[in-house]
């Protein structure tokens, strides 16, 4: 970016930051932490989740901060009451219809807002218990009146790779990017349907296996919830055997090829359980293919048989 620094002021204090900085970007540089579910440096901002608004001066609405741009003059207040209402009341809404247990990242939001989800009736009932048919082939959707049963669904797993729960979607548009243009080029998942019938769904929802998925797990790596999920951990959570605070990590280079991938594995009682790649990294930026992902099952093959 080139041309006279912009000036503005967040929270009564002045900043200053080059043209084209969007006001996220302009918060993060004076030091203020404001809060973002669909947002992620190396995806294009879509304006889902709306958790990132703040307050502008002359604009009668509450703007996204992740994807607005600065101006010259411009004041902004990102913790007025506002705004906390409204930040507030997202992940009430949030909360109180889909599961985000697993999310760490949303339940300090929670508390930092002061969030209660049980105001809009009984939390979404867990996975597999509602009324809602489905399979790997297709959806059968509830009346709208009801959004809670409308997400309760049992995990689609048809594949020994990774396991989709989207009971635990809350539609951040992440793995859409991540599958698209912004890393994959794969447009093997995308969002169907409207209102409250949206879902993330592969085309003409067929089977993983049956899509154009090449397996990457970079929608794995970008998911916020836990809605996509390596098997590896599924299984162990659901066996009641994952425990992160015995799990040790370490970081490597992928020896698949040339390309030099920064891997960060990491182990659970002497088994690899998932591997990730860091969002800084300059070679991968937090993207992998299947090989750097998914290519280690060998050697937990190789310990349990002792080999």
């Amino acid at each position: 970016m080139s041309g006279e620094a912009v000036r503005l002021t967040i929270d009564g204090r002045e900043v200053s930051v080059p043209p084209g900085t969007t006001i996220l970007g302009a918060c993060r540089t004076a030091g203020i932490d404001t809060p973002t579910l669909c947002y992620l440096e190396t995806l294009t901002p879509v304006n889902v989740c709306r958790v990132c608004v703040v307050e502008v001066e002359g604009s009668r609405v509450l703007v996204p901060a992740c994807s607005r741009r600065v101006e010259e003059g411009m004041r902004v207040l990102t913790d007025s009451p506002r705004v906390r209402t409204s930040r507030k009341m997202v992940l009430e809404f949030l909360a109180s219809s889909v599961d985000v247990s697993l999310s760490r990242e949303f339940a300090d939001y929670a508390r930092r807002y002061g969030a209660d989800p049980a105001r809009y009736g009984p939390p979404a009932p867990p996975a597999g218990t509602g009324e809602r048919e489905h399979s790997a082939a297709g959806h059968h959707h509830p009346p709208h009146a009801d959004r809670a049963q409308t997400v309760a669904q049992p995990p689609t797993i048809d594949n020994e790779l990774y396991v989709r729960d989207y009971s635990k979607c809350i539609l951040c548009y992440k793995c859409v990017e991540a599958c698209g243009v912004d890393a994959q080029n794969t447009f093997a998942i995308a969002v169907a349907g409207r209102g409250f019938e949206a879902h993330i769904a592969t085309e003409y929802a067929v089977p993983l296996p049956d899509s154009a998925c090449v397996y990457c797990g970079n929608c794995i790596g970008v998911c916020p919830t836990g809605a996509l999920m390596f098997k590896t951990e599924f299984d162990r959570r659901r066996a009641g055997t994952w425990d992160e605070s015995r799990q040790v990590s370490a970081q490597t280079i992928c020896p698949y090829c040339g390309v030099g991938c920064a891997l960060e594995v990491r182990a659970q009682d002497g088994e690899i359980v998932k591997v990730t790649s860091p969002l800084e990294s300059s070679v991968t930026h937090g993207h992998l293919c299947i090989k750097g992902r998914f290519g280690w099952q060998f050697v937990n093959r190789r310990n349990r048989e002792g080999s």
